[in-house]
């Protein structure tokens, strides 16, 4: 019947580049012979439908059984038969130009799986996709005036929830469904995006998200905490589309909006149909229940993405989730992959003359475990608890991870316990990014960071997915039986459609869980090279030969000091002791107030701070200048620091100091680079005729995102490239600089930056002051002793 029904046509296919597309594709190829198949694909940023369907479909390795058997030659020969049609069913009229609407008329069947499949997408995505997808599909054949055999590919959770017997039948056939206006749910969707993102931007929220930008990044300068705070805007608005979709749906009886739009597009779908009359498309809709890795083909364990069980199986396995709502004597109904794409394809070539349940309704084939072959829960987890005991994770020491007992709490006691944890992780992530930690104090900040966002993680699989392991419907498959039965045995030979044929316990110890932590790249083993391995090659990057420039920070990345500090040495130097003390209790009172400033914005802290400095001496800083290296800068440089700026200049890289500091406190310091950028104050001649600063900056101080700017300008003229140059930083308020370079380099970073620099893989650095060196919150100059007629005091 599918060999007769399907060999020679033209297939027209929509979500190739899917879990479920992708094998369908495949196997398709490999098992019909000479069908051609028209892939509607999106055209990508960079790349067109043809060149994705080669990169994401072609060259997955779902194909590898091909490409062996075949060898190259054949495998191009084979894949001649795919044609790439550049379209998006998101889109009015499927976004088909001529060619395009050309090839869908030639074809004889369409099969539709594109979805958006993520249980918490934003209900109007969700509507635009899932429900109106489909629609636009039969409204689009109905315009080129053909009527092939549409078979769209839904799930069974249209039926809601719902305990108890869901058979093959139509949505609005069910009386545990509610009753809907599809349309009416479209323009509400439509309407919600537009008061949601009006709501966005409504001045509260804007401050809102501006402080949380700050929070995050803190003085990381002006565009890119712009940049940050439209980046919250947007996840703001998007979370809210999940909020009003999952709690749209459950008050109609659906988990999520995934089910909700899938069951109204079916109604959506024959509704369109049968208004056509007789001219109309032959439908029929094949629901899967939860899809997970394949059984046999293309081979034991394929898998593409993550789906619902493997973020909750990794997560488990790593420690993170100690309980998980569900019910231990329920059915957790799963079928592998290639089941799925079996029975699409044999729904697709079933007979024409196959009656459906009633004239003008779709036939409905129900893909699914729970009432031929049940998977208990309880022996679902029994299985991953005993494969992870005896096959465990590791930690990042190169410890075994010991999985816990669950005791199958309910949903809301688990979201309970996981939100005070984030209530209690989110307050002790605040206090501790505000403390002045540096380095590996300052990635407690950074693990505090990670356990928060591995507990709001843990919550929202409990929300998206705590439904699915209490759900207690039983999904009927006599459609799908009587199909396998009308095959014949080489057709049931090549395409497995029974349940009944998963072993289930081998399935997940050798099949499942092997595949999830290999596609996971998970850590199972317990040597720790892996975790040494990250730091030791991101090192070679940076001091590779094929480096052009490298740009250091000063400030706690070359030497343990500030502007604050130098400052008290340098005014200390010529007070007498009555007055050194009343200066550092001053100074000490000041600090918090210096650090809120400075955190806010580096560039008006070193404006507002540099005027100490107005009246003094320039030919007295000067003379203090050489002791003040000696003293502080050298006692407090990070020896490890020097030599990477020499191990730089040995391999020929530029390298540059660029610091907010002034000029004469850094000239010892200066033969050490290629070129200095500093902060340089202006000078005016005093009544006596000295020359003196004047404490006002001759130029912007080159911090924050003037940083980025210098650097981009000083490759340029220097004709060197900046993503192959290096920077290394201490400071958030540095991040323009560290985005701008190819290698950036966090150097004993403060919480914030450590954070950063974890979540996006930089390298980091401890370095160090040498042993034996005293140190002080405010160091006090040595006492000077005239040796000149020099007078006066900063």
């Amino acid at each position: 019947m599918i060999l007769e029904n399907l060999s020679g046509q033209r297939i027209f296919i929509t979500g190739g580049t899917g879990f479920v597309g992708t094998a369908l594709v495949e196997r398709l190829l490999r098992c019909v012979p000479d069908c051609q198949l028209v892939l509607l694909v999106r055209d990508g940023r960079r790349s067109s439908a043809e060149q994705r369907v080669h990169k994401e479909i072609l060259r997955n390795d779902c194909f590898d059984r091909l490409r062996e058997e075949l060898g190259a030659e054949g495998f191009e020969q084979m894949t001649s038969r795919v044609q790439a049609v550049s379209g998006d069913v998101g889109t009015d009229g499927l976004g088909l130009d001529e060619a395009g609407r050309a090839a869908l008329a030639s074809c004889t069947t369409v099969i539709h799986s594109a979805a958006t499949v993520a249980f918490d997408s934003p209900l109007d995505r969700a509507v635009e996709v899932n429900l109106l997808g489909p629609v636009r599909i039969a409204e689009m054949l109905h315009e080129l005036g053909v009527s092939p055999h549409l078979v769209c590919v839904s799930t069974c959770y249209v039926a809601g929830n719902r305990r108890g017997s869901a058979l093959e039948e139509p949505v609005d056939r069910n009386d545990f469904v509610s009753t809907l206006d599809w349309r009416a749910e479209v323009a509400a969707a439509r309407r919600s995006r537009s008061d949601t993102d009006a709501e966005s931007r409504a001045p509260d929220k804007l401050r809102e998200f501006g402080d949380r930008a700050r929070f995050e990044l803190g003085s990381a300068g002006g565009p890119l905490l712009a940049e940050r705070t439209e980046a919250l805007r947007k996840e703001w608005a998007h979370a809210r589309m999940v909020e009003i979709g999952r709690a749209r749906a459950a008050s109609v009886g659906w988990p999520d909006a995934y089910a909700f739009t899938k069951a109204l597009s079916e109604v959506a779908t024959a509704q369109t149909l049968r208004s056509y009359g007789d001219s109309a498309a032959r439908l029929s809709v094949v629901r899967p229940s939860i899809i997970e890795s394949a059984l046999l083909e293309p081979k034991p364990g394929w898998i593409r993405g993550f789906r619902m069980a493997e973020p909750i199986i990794l997560s488990y396995a790593r420690g993170l989730l100690k309980e998980f709502p569900g019910v231990p004597e329920g059915v957790v109904d799963v079928i592998p992959v290639d089941i799925v794409v079996a029975a699409i394809i044999a729904t697709a070539g079933r007979d024409a003359d196959v009656p459906a349940q009633a004239p003008g309704l779709p036939h409905i084939v129900q893909v699914a475990s729970g009432s031929r072959n049940p998977l208990k829960y309880q022996r679902l987890v029994d299985r991953v608890r005993e494969w992870f005991t005896e096959h465990p994770l590791y930690d990042q020491h190169g410890q075994p991870i010991i999985v816990p007992d669950w005791s199958f709490p309910g949903r809301g006691r688990v979201e309970g316990q996981l939100s005070r944890a984030g209530v209690v992780l989110r307050a002790a992530e605040k206090v501790v990014i505000n403390l002045p930690l540096r380095g590996a104090g300052a990635q407690l900040g950074a693990t505090i960071e990670e356990r928060r966002s591995q507990t709001e993680r843990a919550k929202s699989y409990v929300e998206l997915y705590g439904a699915y392991t209490e759900c207690e419907a039983e999904y009927g498959v006599a459609h799908l039986l009587a199909l396998w039965d009308s095959l014949n045995p080489t057709e049931q030979a090549l395409f497995g459609l029974d349940p009944a044929a998963i072993d289930w316990d081998a399935y997940i110890t050798q099949i499942h869980l092997p595949s999830v932590v290999k596609h996971g790249r998970a850590r199972s083993s317990p040597s720790r090279s892996n975790a040494e391995a990250r730091p030791e090659r991101l090192r070679r990057a940076v001091l590779s030969p094929e480096r052009h420039m490298a740009a250091f920070d000063l400030e706690n990345t070359l030497i343990a000091s500030n502007v604050v500090t130098s400052y008290a040495w340098m005014a200390t130097r010529r007070m007498p002791t009555a007055e050194r003390l009343r200066f550092a209790a001053r100074t000490l009172a000041e600090g918090p107030s210096l650090l809120a400033q400075d955190r806010k914005d580096r560039s008006d802290f070193l404006r507002s701070f540099y005027r100490r400095y107005d009246g003094a001496l320039v030919e007295q800083l000067d003379e203090d200048a050489a002791e003040h290296f000696s003293a502080m800068l050298l006692e407090r440089s990070f020896p490890a620091a020097i030599r990477r700026v020499r191990e730089h200049r040995a391999l020929g890289h530029r390298t540059v100091l660029i610091t907010g500091a002034l000029d004469f406190l850094i000239q010892p310091l200066m033969p050490l680079f290629d070129d200095v950028i500093c902060a340089r104050l202006g000078t005016a001649v005093d009544r006596s005729g000295r020359l003196t600063l004047t404490g006002q900056l001759d130029e912007v101080p080159p911090t924050v995102e003037a940083r980025a700017s210098i650097l981009a300008e000083y490759c340029a003229a220097e004709g060197l490239l900046l993503e192959q140059s290096v920077a290394y930083a201490d400071s958030s308020s540095d991040l323009p600089m560290l985005e701008a370079v190819g290698f950036p380099v966090a150097v004993n970073p403060e919480p914030r930056l450590a954070s950063i620099a974890r979540k996006r893989g930089w390298l980091v650095e401890d370095f160090r002051q040498a042993k034996g060196f005293r140190h002080s919150v405010l160091p006090f100059a040595t006492r000077w002793r005239p040796s000149s007629t020099v007078r006066g005091q900063v």
